[in-house]
């Protein structure tokens, strides 16, 4: 827990007026998860990625998507080398600790799935080989919603690869006053110092797995999904994986409160900012998602922590 404060208030420094934001990021990570970050340009998702990076001490690497982009660039390719008369690997950008995969609407869908699959499986294949990615391994990728003419919009199927789906959104005035301060004769991003390193962020994620879910917080975390499948407003429900994807949120909320156990408000905190939220779920009526998300919780019985 003490890790986890000293990294909100590191990442602040930058990142202002968006403690919840960065408390989510945080959370997925520590669940072992990949993030998609939705947003109009310009509100700090690059430079979030970027602090993410530094006080967590990882290896960065950033990839700009565009239509030329193609698979070799993801998870690199092999070349003759003359000298020793074999062929030779040459990584792509996936050879990092953390990756920033900008706009990965805006490349191709061959390119978008060489990416997810290294999301999923953790290692690369070129030319008949297996390459495994460094550990620790996370993807922060972002989309811009707004100009998506000519772009390949992720499909579900793909969306689901992520654990959490977040929006930074515009900061609040006083943010705002702030980041200008901040910004007159210096840039907070060089002030950002590490916090923790790769054994470090490695170990608090085994501390996360051994969080304890009752089984009671895993009957209410199905009942959750199972409402979402059967909802009338809701064309397509949470599936097992995003089930799944929530209880590691939650072990990761329990982490970061300093408790051992998981509590029905890890869940519901959790659930309703959305993780497996809108990349799970198809409304018929995306502007009353929040409200029709809290009925969800009205018809679900919230248990009581004993």
């Amino acid at each position: 827990m003490k890790h986890t404060e000293q990294l909100v208030q590191e990442i602040q420094k930058v990142i202002v007026g968006k403690e919840e934001v960065i408390q989510k990021v945080l959370m997925a990570i520590l669940a072992k998860g990949h993030l998609l970050l939705e947003d109009i340009p310009g509100v700090g998702k690059t430079t979030l990625a970027l602090a993410i990076s530094k006080t967590l001490g990882l290896d960065y690497k950033r990839i700009q998507f565009t239509p030329d982009v193609i698979p070799s660039d993801v998870v690199g390719y092999t070349v003759y080398d003359k000298k020793t008369g074999e062929f030779v690997y040459k990584p792509g950008a996936v050879m990092c600790n953390l990756l920033l995969a900008d706009e990965i609407n805006r490349t191709s869908s061959k390119t978008q799935a060489a990416l997810l699959e290294v999301m999923e499986e953790g290692n690369v294949t070129v030319d008949g080989h297996t390459y495994q990615v460094p550990k620790p391994f996370v993807v922060i990728s972002t989309q811009n919603p707004f100009g998506s003419a000519g772009t390949q919009l992720l499909p579900q199927s793909q969306l689901d690869r992520f654990m959490v789906k977040l929006e930074m959104g515009y900061p609040d005035f006083e943010s705002q006053v702030n980041i200008l301060k901040d910004r007159q004769e210096t840039q907070p991003l060089d002030t950002i110092r590490a916090v923790i390193g790769r054994a470090d962020l490695e170990e608090m994620q085994m501390e996360v797995s051994r969080v304890k879910v009752k089984d009671e917080i895993l009957r209410y975390i199905t009942r959750l999904a199972e409402a979402t499948r059967n909802h009338d407003y809701i064309q397509l429900g949470v599936s097992p994986r995003g089930a799944y994807a929530v209880n590691n949120m939650a072990k990761a909320s329990a982490y970061m409160a300093g408790r051992g156990y998981v509590t029905p408000e890890d869940v519901s905190f959790i659930h309703i900012v959305r993780p497996a939220s809108d990349r799970m779920w198809i409304l018929w009526g995306g502007a009353c998602l929040q409200k029709k998300k809290q009925k969800l919780y009205t018809q679900t019985r919230v248990l009581r922590a004993h």
